[in-house]
């Protein structure tokens, strides 16, 4: 896959006038988090949180530092953050997340006789097609609608995670906060001298050189 902004990293914009101490603070934290740490989530249902958020966004295998989803996902559903507003529908995020692992383990091995996490990639997005369509077969869904958790909790919060950390924001060109430093050049096709700069087929080079004095 072709890299959109190559020899971009966030992370040197760390010391610079783009980002506050406030703003080190959060992404220090984010960084600091283990890929395999759960507070949240039981040890046997760690699997199959790790294997979902493998499958709803899948990062390239080369990547040095992947942003550990799984892990922020389970550090907000252990801090009781919520989001404010939830569908009528489904129950509390933290149940809800308990009920929708549970159910696609359930799921899994009512069509294949193994957990989720032990599918392999391909019988792994049936199931959360089917989730996502509705057409489940397990009972262990309960009165939660399969469509709604695969939608409103489990593509939201793994996304979610996903695009707040900086991992994401390299991949996307992202600056990351614009605090205290802001934003100047807002108009189609223009960027600030401390923006990324996207690679035109064939100049993928010149777009690495700029990006290497990004900060």
């Amino acid at each position: 896959m072709r890299e959109r902004y190559p020899g971009y990293n966030v992370l040197a914009k760390r010391n610079t006038p783009s980002w506050n101490e406030q703003t080190r603070r959060v992404i220090d934290a984010r960084m600091a988090i283990h890929p395999d740490a759960h507070a949240f989530f039981s040890d046997e249902e760690w699997p199959t949180v790790l294997a979902l958020c493998r499958r709803i966004v899948p990062q390239p295998p080369d990547r040095s530092h992947p942003a550990p989803v799984a892990a922020m996902v389970d550090a907000k559903l252990a801090s009781g953050q919520v989001d404010g507003y939830r569908d009528y529908r489904l129950p509390h995020q933290g149940e809800a997340w308990r009920r929708g692992v549970r159910a696609l383990d359930a799921e899994a091995h009512a069509r294949s006789g193994a957990k989720f996490h032990e599918l392999d990639p391909a019988r792994q997005d049936e199931i959360l097609k089917a989730a996502e369509e509705g057409k489940t077969r397990s009972n262990a869904w309960g009165n939660m609608p399969p469509a709604l958790f695969f939608s409103e909790r489990l593509v939201h919060d793994v996304v979610g995670a996903y695009y707040a950390h900086p991992a994401a924001w390299n991949e996307i060109g992202f600056g990351g906060p614009a605090s205290p430093r802001g934003y100047v050049r807002l108009n189609f096709d223009r960027r600030d001298s401390w923006e990324a700069a996207e690679a035109r087929p064939g100049r993928e080079e010149e777009a690495r050189r700029e990006n290497a004095r990004v900060g």
